[in-house]
């Protein structure tokens, strides 16, 4: 089982993070990688780029010598209404949005408050890919998490970096939010996380974890550059004829 796109991609504009796009772009044509999503953190972050890093990504390429670039953001859920540190009509610039929890920005709480704040922000409209919601800092009701994720076409991400380096102990947690979406009937997607090029496109052990639960994998969206884009545009973005040339 091989996946060749990746939605979830941070760069030197997240100065925690170790990679230029150019990295990217050769690790991409190396590993056979056909679209990748650059998803640095959103502003409220202390280390994240400027809010016009997101706006200006519109003179990024939409396809590099093969290789598909999304524009997006990783966004922060800010509270519990579920707002984020992007708005209004920026995001319509943006081929991708995820938003997950960061400490610096949502310090942990309660279940009740961590599942509210995830509800709010999939009801919103704004997100298309809930990042790393497992992770076990932020405990949720993950059958009500997934349950509104399907119903508000939403994804949930099982994050292979939360099983080598980030969010220890979230093992448990994404084996459940995998068997939830799989009942709800909603997608999820793979991502790296990566903050570093090498890691772009390894979803080893998130794979382990899917074939564990038998995830069908036709609602595991980066499955193919096809099946993320037509998500996308189910979604309301623009502009995503341009990787035609990619499908």
């Amino acid at each position: 089982m091989k996946f060749f796109v990746d939605v979830h991609v941070h760069t030197i504009a997240s100065t925690h993070a170790y990679s230029t796009v150019h990295d990217y772009l050769a690790i991409a044509r190396e590993k056979g990688i056909k679209l990748f999503a650059i998803t640095d953190h959103g502003p409220d972050m202390a280390d994240a780029p400027h809010f016009w890093h997101f706006v200006n990504m519109r003179v990024l390429p939409r396809i590099v010598n093969g290789v598909g670039v999304l524009r997006g953001i990783e966004a922060n859920i800010k509270n519990e209404n579920g707002d984020i540190d992007f708005f209004g009509g920026y995001l319509d610039e943006l081929d991708i949005v995820l938003a997950g929890f960061h400490e610096p920005v949502f310090p942990p709480s309660t279940e009740a408050i961590h599942t509210k704040a995830l509800v709010n922000c999939i009801e919103s409209g704004k997100v298309d890919i809930i990042s790393h919601p497992g992770n076990p800092a932020y405990p949720i009701d993950i059958k009500r998490v997934a349950e509104a994720a399907a119903a508000h076409n939403v994804a949930l991400e099982i994050n292979n970096s939360s099983f080598l380096t980030s969010r220890q102990g979230s093992l448990k947690n994404c084996m459940a939010i995998a068997q939830a979406v799989k009942e709800a009937g909603g997608y999820l997607v793979l991502g790296s996380d990566s903050h570093v090029a090498f890691s772009l496109g390894g979803f080893d052990k998130a794979i382990e974890l899917i074939q564990e639960v038998d995830f069908p994998i036709e609602r595991i969206l980066n499955r193919s550059p096809k099946a993320l884009l037509e998500f996308l545009t189910s979604r309301g973005h623009k502009g995503l004829e341009h990787y035609a040339g990619i499908i």
